[in-house]
């Protein structure tokens, strides 16, 4: 699997946020994108998972640009932002709304995902009575219980203690050695540093390769 992201702008109300982006994406690599917030790096995912159109540019996944049909890329899961979920379910009730959507696991799935991420013993609690850092897990564990070929965290240690910090890294080791296509946007350079294959810098729109 390859994302290929070709002279890529993105501007709202005349205002450049991406300037002519160029960055190749693999598979069996984890990818991080550093910069401080409004750097424009939440606006390039929102891009590849066809969430915004590029004013220019595109994005081709294995060659194919799926924008040109308004199309999700297929096999792809995605944290960007803040989780948001549905204040009166609890976490396994959420996650077990979203596996519904394509019935591609079962619940040995979605609670082996909620163990990853530690939060298996608050899977019955409502979303609503979730702390900052339990909405985080449940938004990692929405990307990775259906083990998709390609997946996008934003941000994700925000909020996380230490130790599933530690398993999520480990974590996201095996499934790139499995295949898997990883990107992980973040503000702190540190917490990719030992994790990322190739790092590049986003900053002011432009991206430019660090590692």
């Amino acid at each position: 699997m390859e994302i290929a992201v070709k002279n890529l702008t993105k501007s709202f109300k005349g205002i450049k946020i991406l300037d002519n982006v160029n960055i190749t994406f693999k598979s069996k690599k984890i990818t991080a994108l550093v910069g401080r917030n409004g750097s424009g790096k939440s606006v390039l995912l929102k891009l590849l998972c066809g969430l915004y159109l590029p004013t220019e540019g595109e994005i081709l996944f294995d060659n194919i640009n799926y924008n040109l049909n308004d199309e999700y890329p297929p096999n792809t899961r995605a944290l960007i932002e803040k989780p948001n979920f549905l204040d009166e379910l609890t976490g396994y009730e959420n996650l077990k709304l979203l596996a519904k959507i394509q019935n591609l696991i079962s619940d040995k799935e979605i609670n082996e995902s909620l163990k990853i991420v530690n939060l298996y013993d608050d899977k019955d609690k409502k979303f609503k009575h979730y702390s900052l850092g339990m909405k985080q897990k449940l938004g990692i564990a929405q990307v990775i219980m259906e083990n998709p070929d390609i997946m996008i965290f934003d941000e994700p240690f925000n909020g996380i203690e230490k130790r599933t910090a530690e398993k999520l890294r480990k974590y996201l080791k095996e499934k790139k050695e499995e295949g898997k296509l990883i990107i992980i946007a973040t503000h702190i350079k540190e917490d990719v540093e030992e994790l990322a294959d190739l790092v590049y810098e986003v900053d002011d729109g432009n991206v430019k390769k660090q590692k």
